[in-house]
């Protein structure tokens, strides 16, 4: 069936083409656009009037004319195919296959726009997810359901933590079925070759979709990128009942092109030049995670975005804070001393973190040992304070075993290797061997009796305690 079809554009300005206005026609409805010989272009709705209808192009306009141009509203919003088939796919960012294998087996379409889900039909996140990464796992642990962002600065290593993330990450019962959406935005080639090189490498691809988007993409492509990706996320977690990952790299490049659109279509700027609806529309993205009642799957979100001059309080990170449960920042002070991946340890925090660990979970003692970890990770941070100020040598000889304990943290607990699949129990057995720098009775928070159980016994073992034992 066509939709209705427009001869003649009234003007083009740039990605935007100015035509007379369907009556039937909505906002972020698809658009065909036709030049002189024919060819295709595919649109999408941004703005409009009561006589004209303003439609930006996926992709450039060369060889459009107001003569010889046609427009044909197709009367529908823009839909991604889906189907068993997506798992092992790489896409571009409007959802078409760019690695060679054609379009999957399937009839069935959904608006990449998707629904809003009721929150009374949403089930509180709890389960644990290990990424085997000791810096999140037992300090900042992601929840199944959760949105977890990660903050991270130009040329810190995100994209190798994202990489690893989306290699290592599993439910700990094993016999669920467990995929990873991964989508990127704005990214540069090379980049994008590494990701595929890597998934591939180590023989992941096959339960991973990836959606890219490269630098040369035009605008609008990033922003329909991350809706392509949460339609296939949705589609695995609340039709095939799979428990999705969705990762998306960079939020950044998402929100600089939709202040590029919003300039464009002469919306009234807000903070920093982004738009006014900035904080809905990434709450648009972000709300499309969770746990659902009557399904069996579950879709968890990694957003990951670099911070404009290391500004946490910049409108980009500072409203993901709001509408996300937590965030990993990363430290560009840690990265120069060679420590990856370069989690700051006080400012990252995970808001679910205490529903998804203890008995049961992660183990009985993850709740204590994370809560005097950044106890102590807090005190080492003043003291050095102290020391940069009056000199190490005239700190008290607590102080220093506070300054060992921090160096231990960030060194053997935060600093691992690239290709370091640590389980939770390794990584808490880490952080018991480091806490044995600080005397006994500086472990407040750690019950007596977990007290006995764990760190006595190192206490207790030949040679020096604070040795860790081989992986």
């Amino acid at each position: 069936m066509r939709g209705i079809e427009y001869r003649g554009l009234t003007r083009v300005e740039g990605p935007v083409v100015i035509t007379a206005r369907s009556r039937k026609v909505g906002f972020n409805e698809v658009v065909a656009v036709y030049d002189r010989a024919e060819r295709r272009r595919l649109g999408r709705v941004v703005d409009m009037s009561e006589d004209w209808t303003a439609v930006q192009i996926f992709g450039n306009t060369t060889g459009l004319s107001g003569d010889d141009g046609r427009v044909e509203f197709l009367e529908k919003p823009m839909e991604l195919r889906v189907g068993p088939g997506l798992l092992g796919r790489v896409f571009n960012g409007l959802g078409e296959p760019i690695d060679g294998y054609g379009n999957i087996f399937s009839s069935a379409c959904l608006d990449v726009n998707g629904l809003p889900i009721n929150p009374y039909a949403r089930t509180y996140p709890r389960d644990f997810i290990q990424t085997g990464v000791s810096a999140i796992d037992g300090m900042n642990t992601l929840i199944r359901g959760q949105k977890l962002p990660i903050f991270s600065g130009n040329g810190l290593s995100h994209n190798r933590l994202a990489a690893q993330i989306v290699r290592q990450a599993k439910i700990r019962s094993g016999n669920e079925s467990f995929v990873t959406i991964f989508c990127a935005m704005g990214i540069k080639y090379d980049m994008a070759r590494f990701f595929l090189d890597d998934f591939e490498r180590s023989g992941v691809l096959a339960n991973v979709v990836v959606f890219l988007s490269l630098a040369d993409a035009p605008s609008l492509e990033r922003l329909v990128a991350p809706k392509c990706a949460l339609t296939a996320a949705e589609y695995l977690a609340y039709e095939k009942n799979m428990h999705v990952l969705v990762v998306m790299t960079d939020m950044t490049n998402y929100c600089e092109a939709l202040r590029e659109v919003s300039s464009i279509r002469g919306e009234v700027p807000s903070r920093k030049g982004y738009p006014g609806y900035l904080y809905s529309d990434l709450a648009s993205l972000y709300e499309r995670a969770g746990k659902i009642t009557g399904s069996t799957g579950s879709i968890t979100q990694i957003p990951i975005l670099t911070m404009p001059n290391d500004d946490i309080s910049h409108p980009i990170p500072d409203l993901s804070g709001y509408i996300t449960e937590g965030q990993i920042v990363l430290d560009r002070e840690l990265a120069q001393r060679g420590v990856y991946p370069p989690v700051a340890g006080l400012p990252s925090l995970s808001r679910l973190m205490k529903d998804g660990i203890g008995s049961g979970m992660t183990r009985e003692d993850h709740k204590d040992i994370a809560s005097q970890l950044f106890a102590a990770y807090s005190k080492v941070k003043q003291i050095r304070n102290l020391a940069s100020i009056i000199g190490e040598e005239e700190l008290a000889p607590s102080d220093k075993r506070y300054l060992k304990f921090g160096e231990r943290f960030e060194q053997d607990f935060l600093a691992q290797g690239e290709t370091e699949d640590r389980s939770i129990e390794r990584t808490l057995d880490i952080g018991w061997q480091i806490l044995t720098e600080l005397p006994r009775e500086e472990l407040l928070r750690i019950k007596d009796e977990l007290l006995e159980k764990y760190f006595d016994p190192l206490l207790q073992q030949p040679g020096p305690a604070q040795q860790l034992q081989p992986v």
